[in-house]
């Protein structure tokens, strides 16, 4: 019988992962329970995808505030430590925060407006037109900014971000001075120790920094990159992809992953005869048309995946062939058409007409926004998403 359902992506429960769990004997007996009493077949090209925060949490990859303190006092001392353009997040940042200010003795606060990076917005786009100031040009101080704007709360969380990152670094007994810019140049007028806190603009950050005079640059994937009195690490992005896990403490993103999603793919091959795709993912890459956020706040959507998931989709846009090329074609002359044509499209459409409108984004970043919308971020319990079919077309 022909089939009529294309690509399905399913949730799977798992138990609760504690340090020290085995995370690939847990993916693979969670991934076999379920198609058996779920009753789908495992197939060569499915996926399996897992979701940072359970590779993190087998491998017990936490941090206290006392230790990014430590670390963060290292490498600054008593210095007056710019700490600029981190995101507005309690999940993301504010746990950060609480160490980066534990290891100082004065910050100055720079945030980017009308929002940060990922999007969360201090402000409206709109009320700068209004009130003529050029986000791009003007420094604002807090009192300036208030004077603008106002006290403004943040469109999902009801947090005002001005108040509540200056409240943390308060709480320590640490001055604090906020003020506004996009130009990472206007930090250096207030000290030349800075850690800049952005995720995907920050290579460009520490070069316009260490070439316009700053002695001191770092990263926030330059703390905990190593291990500070046993905490966890990631040698790799430090703290960027950390998580809140309790007010003092952080979960950080996963380390050593490519070993995990091969083990995983050779152990379901063993058991099935069946070469299964895997991948680990954290943050989709999608934008919120509301709040205008985009989804990723992790420094990749996937830190690890398996082979078969290099590259991007090589498809061709089938409206386009029935509007165009057999616009004269109806039922089944026009399906043969199109068939025969998916089966012989070159092995690289970029620039053909036909393949326009397709989506020419790593296969990781589009299915591990599949992988993101599926599990959720809440309570449905299903860290492990599986794929079938992602990689079929209109022939098979």
């Amino acid at each position: 019988m022909e089939r009529v359902v294309g690509t399905v992506a399913r949730g799977l429960r798992c138990p609760i992962i504690n340090k020290g769990d085995h995370i690939e004997k847990i993916v693979v007996e969670s991934v076999l329970k379920a198609a058996e009493v779920e009753g789908f077949q495992i197939n060569d090209k499915d996926i399996v995808s897992i979701t940072e925060s359970i590779v993190a949490r087998a491998q017990g990859n936490y941090a206290s505030i006392d230790q990014i303190a430590k670390d963060v006092k290292a490498k600054f001392g008593n210095d007056t430590v710019g700490v600029i353009f981190p995101i507005l997040s309690r999940n993301r940042f504010a746990t950060c925060l609480r160490g980066i200010a534990k290891g100082t003795k004065k910050i100055v606060l720079m945030l980017s407006y009308p929002s940060d990076e990922v999007g969360n917005h201090l402000v409206d786009i709109d009320s700068l037109d209004d009130k003529g100031v050029n986000p791009w040009t003007d420094v604002l101080t807090e009192e300036e900014f208030r004077e603008h704007f106002g006290y403004n709360k943040h469109t999902f969380t009801g947090v005002d971000y001005i108040s509540y990152y200056k409240s943390i670094i308060k709480e320590y007994g640490v001055e604090c001075e906020v003020i506004f810019s996009n130009n990472p140049k206007t930090i250096l007028d207030y000290t030349k120790s800075v850690l800049t806190c952005d995720i995907h603009s920050r290579f460009r950050t520490m070069k316009i920094l260490t070439s316009n005079g700053a002695e001191k640059v770092y990263s926030l994937d330059d703390i905990l990159s190593e291990p500070v009195d046993g905490s966890g690490y990631n040698e790799e992005y430090g703290l960027l992809g950390s998580n809140k896990s309790t007010e003092d403490s952080v979960k950080l993103f996963p380390r050593h992953c490519q070993p995990i999603v091969e083990n995983i793919q050779n152990i379901l091959k063993e058991k099935t005869g069946k070469t299964v795709e895997v991948m680990v993912y954290g943050d989709g890459a999608f934008k919120d048309p509301v709040g205008k956020i985009w989804e990723l706040a992790d420094p990749v959507v996937s830190p690890a995946y398996t082979s078969g998931l290099n590259g991007t989709p090589n498809e061709i846009k089938l409206k386009y062939l029935a509007d165009n090329n057999f616009a004269h074609l109806r039922g089944e002359e026009l399906k043969q058409a199109i068939s025969e044509y998916i089966h012989n499209k070159d092995e690289d459409l970029v620039g053909a007409m036909e393949s326009q409108g397709t989506t020419p984004r790593k296969l990781t970043d589009l299915i591990g926004s599949l992988s993101d919308l599926t599990s959720g971020s809440g309570d449905k319990g299903t860290p492990i998403v599986y794929i079938q079919g992602y990689f079929d077309n209109y022939t098979e």
